[in-house]
């Protein structure tokens, strides 16, 4: 039987359709509590769209000072407290319970939370995205101090409930939370499922970053048989959009694709078939690498409309700024766990959406995403391969002992 496995399936038994947690983050915080973590839930958002956001720490000991002795003589005190020490640098587990909706529930072949095995599966929502990650974090940290009791390392946990929402009110709260009380974190592992043929073949050492923009242009509404008596904004924009097509933002870098721009949305006329629209409206989404700022593109779009001598508004939104986490400790300790427990040697990616990663990144040096295989994620009939959940938790348990040097590793 898998401890994972069990804990998996509790969570995914929890109905927390975004931004509803369903219980997930009191399961996790009791196991938590039991191993000496301080858990809080620090709630955000409006009473109609309640954010609930878990952060649980357990301080770890520096043994190279007469302070480790100190420390570990107070741990086996009465009042079992432990006790901090600044030295010893903090790992962060960080993650979301929330899930998106089920979709069609007929089209399921079992209930989306009522955990079902078949064929060597794990079927559910939230089972890839990304509860079996949450289950494998907390089994690996149960087992990482059953067998060292006291490590040269702080472990915490983030959840929260609001990442597949707005995530106005999740991670990024918490974020600023401990930044108002100086907290310091030095290493941080997502749970997203970054896999896509096999567990570990690739993490996500950085994401690009996200820049939107709502466009109206102006034109004049008219008959559609008099068009010199109006202006079409649909015809006036047009240059404008062949052009911005065919930019070449930047040409990406070594860790990072070219950045790219691209319409999401275009809304212009009344409906009848005879009327020349008054106006155009258009939504667009840059997502850019660490060679442009959010700056110079909006001055780049603008230029181009300005060119063409478009009257327009143009209300901006950046939804978050790319982050990289160069090979160093974290990427290390990743990158040798997997290959102990896989065989892979991982290739390194920032490819894809955004993620929580983006606000951790301001608060933390060296972010990762790493979790299990991203196939089904918020498709209908999610699943996860049961066998690869224990070697998940495996890979968890073994970044945490390198970074606590509780054994000698080679690094790939």
């Amino acid at each position: 039987m898998s401890q994972t496995l069990d804990l998996a399936e509790l969570l995914i038994s929890c109905p927390s359709v975004t931004p509803d947690d369903g219980g997930c983050q009191a399961i996790v915080a009791a196991r938590l509590a039991l191993l000496g973590f301080a858990c809080e839930t620090i709630a955000s958002g409006p009473a109609h769209f309640r954010v609930t956001n878990l952060w649980a720490k357990r301080e770890g000991f520096f043994s190279s000072s007469n302070q480790a002795e100190q420390a570990h003589t107070a741990i086996k005190s009465a009042t079992h407290q432990v006790h901090h020490n600044a030295c010893a640098k903090t790992l962060v587990f960080a993650g979301h319970t929330d899930v998106v909706p089920t979709g069609p529930m007929e089209q399921w072949h079992s209930h989306p939370f009522t955990p079902s095995r078949r064929g060597g599966k794990l079927y559910g929502r939230g089972a890839a995205d990304m509860k079996t990650s949450i289950a494998a974090m907390v089994v690996a940290v149960e087992e990482f101090l059953a067998a060292h009791p006291d490590p040269e390392l702080s472990i915490a946990f983030l959840i929260t409930s609001d990442e597949e929402g707005p995530a106005l009110d999740g991670t990024v709260k918490v974020c600023e939370e401990l930044t108002r009380r100086g907290e310091v974190l030095d290493y941080c592992i997502v749970g997203e499922p970054t896999s896509v043929n096999q567990l570990g073949d690739i993490i996500k050492n950085g994401r690009r970053g996200t820049l939107s923009g709502k466009l109206t242009i102006k034109g004049v509404q008219g008959h559609i048989a008099y068009p010199h008596l109006a202006k079409n904004p649909i015809h006036l924009f047009a240059p404008a959009l062949a052009e911005l097509v065919a930019t070449e933002w930047d040409r990406g870098n070594e860790f990072f694709p070219a950045t790219t721009w691209q319409v999401s949305n275009m809304h212009g006329g009344t409906g009848a078939s005879n009327v020349i629209p008054g106006e155009l409206v258009i939504d667009f989404n840059f997502r850019f690498c660490t060679e442009s700022t959010p700056e110079s593109l909006q001055q780049r779009l603008q230029a181009v409309l300005s060119k063409h001598e478009l009257e327009y508004d143009l209300k901006w939104t950046l939804g978050g700024l790319p982050f990289l986490t160069t090979p160093g400790e974290l990427v290390n300790a990743v990158r040798g766990a997997i290959q102990a427990e896989t065989g892979l040697i991982t290739e390194l990616s920032t490819t894809g959406g955004t993620s929580d990663g983006r606000f951790l990144a301001k608060v933390c040096p060296q972010v990762i995403e790493f979790g299990p295989i991203n196939a089904t994620i918020h498709k209908i009939n999610e699943c996860v391969s049961v066998a690869s959940l224990d070697p998940l938790k495996n890979i968890y348990k073994s970044v945490m002992e390198r970074l606590a040097g509780c054994a000698s590793m080679p690094v790939p």
